[in-house]
């Protein structure tokens, strides 16, 4: 990872930021701020990689794909879990 002392929020970015900043308040009033955010969404993203793992033994692999697959978690069948970013 390439260490940057800045973020760049294209408009893009900055909805995104805003969806999920309404996912993780605390009700309609709460405005938490950005790094909340960002940590939130690491975590998940590390915690769906974790729970994708565990999935393995217990369920085929075409039932996890149809959960887990997204545009940042792509899985592939009987095959490991990649980033699709860069």
């Amino acid at each position: 990872m390439t260490r940057r002392t800045s973020l760049k929020l294209t408009d893009e970015r900055e909805r995104q930021l805003e969806r999920a900043s309404e996912l993780i308040a605390a009700d309609q009033h709460d405005d938490p701020p950005m790094s909340v955010v960002i940590d939130a969404a690491l975590q998940h993203l590390l915690e769906s990689k974790e729970n994708i793992d565990d999935a393995r033994g217990e369920f085929d692999p075409e039932t996890i794909q149809a959960i887990a697959n997204t545009s940042v978690i792509g899985l592939r069948y009987r095959t490991s879990i990649e980033s699709r970013w860069r």
